[in-house]
């Protein structure tokens, strides 16, 4: 794996993402205080329906006239008058039905009441509802018969034709019967029979039910209202068909229930007004409220889920003030909150909107004499809705229930803005502790790299000391290491300027003795003396010899580094210089060869003659003492190809133009790690191993490891730069040791 470097700000803002356990443990907080919201929602919502059912509590006039004292209900026989939204015009058309037509029942084969031939199928069904609005019952029979037959013309008979019987308690406790029959389409004609079910004689028209009778394709539809005074809480209505106009007989019976008996009556429940009048208060607490009776029908109702939102979220509605950070807010973050908290949808599927009949857990809790509550997710599954009971109590015995339902949208609601402020705290939080971060780690690594840089520049790449490091003065630990640094690159400096004052100290300090010791000498050997103390005295004077040159050579790295430092430059040709220089060095050492490659026109640079001329010395001392005699020594001069870069302004130096002189001599290759130690001072590589067989003539000088040094520092001088490398050259495949010398290029002043 790759080891790579993770600066401090990069470390601070790794850490600081441990901040993002912030959201999740007030998200996690925030889904805790949503449950202890569910559950109080749960406790008030009873509470609502306690409430309601203690103000229902024994009266028992509000449930006598409905079909709570029954053991059961039978669904088709005891039935339901749906609340309607509006009269209907009786016009014995199906239209006014049409949003409540999915309620309506079917009946046929399991009600018939009665039929002549049991083995002829039976030809009479019809589909059956009733309504009540404003003091009316309203009823629509949709009869499928193929062969209609009305009542004649002249005759007084009412009951040999197909017609509609209606048998109900009335109020007054007494059993009356009704017929409707018609001799043709439009206005239904009613007629009271008498009390006893043995006699079908009419007594008297009843104009109070009025209606339509509309043959259709399939059969007939009779549409008909009578007012809720003539009806009781039994009620029944039955179908007579007749198919045979002339012999007009009964064919068959089928009804709700049967209407020849009081006691087979089925029950007929409408909706209390006076426990809708009770309950419409209830309506402004934004839950919709049902009281039901002991079977589960609807007796009353009020409200609408989808207008409900509770009061859990009532101190959110008030807008804010519009400032720049709800500005902002409104801009940046609530289109992020949006995607991350689902809002609570108003258009969610409600099945029970128009029921008329409940059940459930909780209301079978309820209807045992305890209160029960239940949470139900919508069809489409996009709200959850509770829902709580309660019993109505009549003599010790249960006769009702009052159920409350609300949505959780309010406290979703209010979830969603607890965390949506939860957020914005965070966030800002979060975004001011993570600058205040990345800031101190700014300020922790600009420190250091300070203190990094003034280390660096403090040290040149020859290892002087060319500056001190300035003490901090801040008490922590980085002010205590820069501190410590300026200490350490104090005593290094003084230590430095000491080694390299030592040489000129002692060469100064050596003279003397050795100007004593070589007078001494001379003046010994003008005395006679044995021929075995001669030796002695030859032997003593190259020695002096030998020590004089150490001497000398350890003064001209010194005087040249003061020199240099107040030399003055100027432009010259360079290559007149080397080519001067090779032809001396051809003079002065004539059994090695040296070849010169360089540019037919004269390049110049900034500098001093003198000292490109000593720094040719030292290349090619260094070359014949690492080179055969038999072996050329190779001198080249190259140049960039100007067409690479914009011509210069005269006398302008640049040092991406550079001029390269590289000394090439065959020979043993660079020892190894030594190819920039070389020309480091007082290093010096003379072990047998790394000179040719044939440069013992050099063995007896004295190497201090400074021409090299000497070089370097007069390439530095010229801005340039010196290396040395193993290199082969091209034509003669010759393996050996390069030193490569670039300097920059200055355009000369006509």
């Amino acid at each position: 794996m790759f080891n790579l470097p993770i600066g401090l700000r990069t470390k601070v803002a790794i850490l600081s993402l441990f901040l993002l356990c912030l959201p999740w443990l007030g998200y996690q907080y925030v889904w805790e205080m949503e449950k202890y919201l569910r559950h109080g929602q749960e406790k008030t919502l009873e509470g609502t329906t306690q409430a309601l059912a203690t103000a229902l509590h024994e009266r028992p006039k509000l449930f006598n006239n409905q079909a709570s004292f029954l053991t059961q209900v039978k669904k088709g026989r005891d039935l339901y008058a749906y609340p309607l939204s509006g009269p209907i015009r009786l016009d014995g058309k199906r239209k006014d039905w049409q949003a409540y037509w999915h309620k309506a029942l079917e009946y046929g084969e399991s009600n018939q009441l009665y039929k002549r031939d049991p083995n002829q199928p039976l030809t009479v069904h019809f589909t059956h509802m009733v309504g009540k609005y404003a003091g009316y019952l309203y009823a629509f029979f949709e009869v499928r018969d193929p062969h209609v037959i009305y009542r004649g013309n002249n005759t007084l008979s009412i009951d040999k034709n197909d017609h509609l019987a209606i048998a109900t308690l009335a109020p007054d406790g007494q059993f009356k019967r009704y017929i409707v029959s018609t001799m043709k389409d439009g206005w239904i004609s009613a007629f009271k029979l008498p009390n006893d079910p043995k006699q079908t004689t009419p007594v008297v028209p009843e104009i109070k039910i009025q209606g339509q009778w509309r043959k259709t394709a399939q059969g007939y539809n009779i549409e008909l209202r009578l007012p809720l005074a003539m009806v009781g809480s039994k009620l029944g209505f039955a179908i007579y068909d007749v198919n045979d106009a002339n012999t007009k007989q009964l064919d068959a019976i089928v009804g709700t229930s049967a209407i020849d008996d009081v006691n087979k009556l089925g029950t007929v429940l409408v909706p209390s007004p006076e426990i809708e009048q009770i309950i419409k208060g209830m309506g402004h607490n934004h839950s919709r409220i049902w009281v039901l009776d002991n079977h589960g029908r609807v007796l009353a109702r009020s409200g609408n889920l989808h207008d409900n939102q509770n009061n859990w979220a009532r101190s959110f509605t008030k807008k804010p003030d519009q400032n720049l950070w709800q500005h902002l807010k409104q801009q940046y973050l609530h289109p992020l909150y949006s995607k991350i908290l689902i809002t609570p949808p108003k258009d969610f599927i409600d099945t029970l909107q128009d029921s008329t009949l409940l059940e459930g857990s909780y209301i079978s809790t309820a209807l045992t004499g305890q209160q029960g509550s239940g949470w139900r997710l919508t069809p489409d599954k996009k709200a959850v809705v509770l829902a709580a009971a309660s019993p109505i109590w009549i003599d010790n015995n249960v006769m009702g229930v009052v159920v409350a339902e609300e949505t959780t949208h309010g406290i979703r609601t209010l979830r969603n803005k607890a965390l949506e402020q939860l957020f914005d705290m965070i966030i800002t939080v979060m975004g001011m502790g993570t600058i205040a971060l990345f800031i101190f780690a700014s300020s922790i690594s600009s420190r250091i790299r300070r203190l990094r840089d003034d280390a660096e520049q403090a040290i040149d790449s020859q290892g002087r000391i060319t500056r001190h490091i300035i003490a901090s003065s801040n008490r922590d630990e980085i002010g205590d290491l820069s501190r410590s640094l300026a200490n350490i690159v104090s005593r290094l400096s003084q230590y430095n300027h000491y080694l390299e004052n030592m040489s000129s100290r002692l060469s100064h300090e050596l003279r003397t003795p050795v100007a004593v010791v070589r007078s001494s000498l001379e003046h010994l050997s003008l005395q006679p003396l044995a021929p075995t103390a001669n030796k002695y005295v030859i032997r003593a004077q190259e020695g002096v010899n030998r020590l004089s040159m150490i001497l000398n050579n350890m003064s001209e790295a010194t005087r040249l580094e003061e020199s240099i430092a107040q030399a003055e430059t100027e432009i010259f040709p360079l290559s007149d210089v080397i080519s001067g220089c090779i032809q001396g060095y051809q003079l002065t050492y004539p059994q090695h060869q040296f070849t010169l490659t360089m540019p037919s026109h004269a390049i110049f640079i900034t500098g001093v003659p003198e000292y490109i001329a000593q720094l040719m010395d030292k290349l090619i001392a260094n070359a014949l003492e690492f080179s055969a005699s038999n072996h050329p020594i190779a001198i080249s001069i190259d140049t960039v190809d100007p067409t690479k870069s914009e011509p210069l302004e005269k006398g302008k130096s640049d040092r991406s133009k550079q001029i390269q002189i590289s000394v090439f001599n065959q020979g043993p290759p660079l020892p190894d790690n030594m190819a920039e130690q070389i020309f480091e001072s007082m290093v010096s590589v003379r072990h047998p191993e790394y000179l040719p067989p044939n440069t013992s003539q050099h063995h007896d000088k004295p190497h201090l490891g400074l021409g090299l040094y000497i070089a370097r520092l007069i390439t530095h001088f010229h801005h340039g730069h010196i290396l040395a490398q193993d290199h082969t050259q091209v034509k003669t495949q010759q393996k050996g040791v390069e030193i490569q010398v670039k300097l920059p290029i200055t355009e000369p002043i006509s």
